[in-house]
C-alpha cells in the first residue's frame, strides 16, 4: 500500500462544511463542540475508520500499554485529535487560545542572526498554532505544507499567517518547491519541515524509534546540514481546552563532521525529541496509519 493510500494529506470535510462550522464556532464556545464529537462523532469513527487500528497497535505495541489502558487512549487519542480539528477552525473564526512557549530565548536569538534557520515538526498536538505564536519581525518563516489541502484551508491560514509574516510553500509533484526553499533560505529566512512523514519515493532515513525502526524523510535533514544551518523541533501540545504549550528544542550535530554523519546526528537528535514528547503526551500522537510499516 503506498503512502499516499494510507494518508489523504487533506483536512476532512468539504469547502461549504468548513465555512460553516467556522461561522458556528463564532457564536459557540470550542467545549460544546468537543462534546458534540466525544458522544456522536468519534464513536461511529472508531467503529468505520482502520484508524482505531493502527492506534491500538501503537499504544499496545510501542507503548506497551494494557488492554483496557490501550482501549482507553484509543478513544482518547481520537478525542483529542477532533480538538485540535476544531480548534483550528477556531482560530480561523478568531478564537483565541492561552499559548506558552518554553524556549522562546531560542527562537528569539537564531531569528536575531543574519542566517537563516530550519524548524522541524512533527504530526502530534497541533502545529499549526505555533504560526500564530512563534513570529519574527525579521525574518520571514516559509512552511512547507502539503500542495493539495481543500482550498478553504489553504485560504483561511493564508488570511491567518499574513498578520505573522509566515507564507507556505506547497509541496508539488514537479518538485518546484524545492527552488523556494533554497530562495527562502539564502535569503537568510526560516523554513519550517513537517519531518516526520514521507510521500511517495521520497528519500528516507531509518532510525530506532519506540522500540522498533521507522522511516523519516531526509529532506529537512539533508536541507539543513547542506548550508550548515542550525535546527529546531517545534512541537506544540494542547495543554488544556483552551490553552497550548510550545516546546522550543535546539538539535544539535556536528558541523564540521561529513555530510551523511551530520545527517545522522540532526536526524538522531530529531527523533529523540520527538519520543520525548510522545512519551509526555502519549494522547497526541496523530499519524492514524502503520508507522513502522
Amino acid at each position: 500500500m503506498t503512502e499516499e493510500k494510507k494518508w489523504a494529506g487533506t483536512t476532512s470535510g468539504s469547502n461549504r462544511m468548513h465555512g460553516y462550522l467556522i461561522s458556528v464556532l463564532r457564536h459557540i464556545d470550542v467545549r460544546l463542540l468537543y462534546l458534540f464529537s466525544y458522544i456522536f462523532v468519534i464513536p461511529v469513527a472508531l467503529v468505520r475508520n482502520p484508524s482505531r487500528k493502527t492506534a491500538w497497535d501503537f499504544y499496545r505495541i510501542h507503548l506497551g500499554y494494557g488492554r483496557l489502558k490501550a482501549a482507553w487512549y484509543v478513544y482518547l487519542n481520537h478525542c483529542k485529535f477532533s480538538q485540535v480539528v476544531i480548534d483550528r477552525f477556531a482560530m480561523y473564526a478568531g478564537k483565541k487560545f492561552k499559548v506558552e512557549v518554553e524556549g522562546m530565548d531560542i527562537f528569539s536569538s537564531l531569528a536575531s542572526r543574519d542566517e537563516g534557520f530550519v524548524m522541524m515538526s512533527s504530526h502530534i498536538g497541533n502545529y499549526e498554532i505555533a504560526g500564530y505564536s512563534l513570529v519574527s519581525d525579521t525574518k520571514t518563516i516559509n512552511a512547507v505544507v502539503y500542495g493539495y489541502e481543500k482550498q478553504s484551508v489553504t485560504d483561511n491560514r493564508n488570511n491567518m499567517f499574513r498578520k505573522t509574516n509566515i507564507r507556505m510553500i506547497g509541496i508539488r509533484e514537479d518538485m518546484s518547491h524545492l527552488f523556494e526553499i533554497d530562495r527562502a533560505l539564502a535569503a537568510g529566512d526560516i523554513v519550517s519541515f513537517p519531518s516526520d512523514r514521507y510521500m511517495g519515493a521520497t528519500k528516507t532515513i531509518t532510525s530506532p524509534f519506540l522500540g522498533q525502526e521507522a522511516k523519516f524523510p531526509m529532506g529537512p535533514f539533508s536541507v539543513a546540514t547542506m548550508r550548515g544551518l542550525d535546527a529546531i523541533a517545534v512541537n506544540t501540545m494542547k495543554e488544556g481546552s483552551r490553552s497550548y504549550r510550545i516546546y522550543v528544542t535546539p538539535l544539535e550535530y556536528d558541523k564540521s563532521a561529513s555530510r551523511k554523519e551530520q545527517i545522522r546526528q540532526l536526524s538522531a537528535a530529531y527523533i529523540a525529541e520527538l519520543e520525548k514528547r510522545v512519551r509526555q503526551y502519549p494522547a497526541q500522537w496523530y499519524n492514524f496509519f502503520d508507522f513502522w510499516s
